[in-house]
């Protein structure tokens, strides 16, 4: 598993390869997701902050394994790999929809 580190916070995680995780944590739609997801308000990424991609810590991989059963029991199944953010995420364009 591979996390995400925006300015060495970690961000999110995911069960996917070396080479697929850097191919979805850093193609365009990913960064574009960063710059319009929030957390406490604040977009995550501002397109300038450093991102980096490391092996996850055995906290990390313990909070993607315990969020990845709820999927499981949810009924959600896929072989795709999962992204799990590991901050508080707030999507403002869901958010003026309601």
């Amino acid at each position: 598993m591979f996390t995400l580190t925006i300015s060495d916070k970690p961000i999110a995680v995911t069960n996917a390869d070396a080479d697929e995780a850097r191919d979805l944590f850093m193609s365009d739609d990913f960064k574009h997701d960063l710059k319009t997801l929030e957390c406490e308000g604040a977009p995550l990424w501002d397109g300038f902050a450093t991102l980096s991609i490391r092996p996850a810590s055995e906290p990390e991989i313990a909070e993607f394994e315990a969020t990845d059963e709820d999927e499981e029991s949810a009924g959600v199944e896929d072989d795709a790999p999962l992204i799990i953010f590991l901050v508080e995420v707030s999507d403002p364009d869901e958010a003026d929809e309601d």
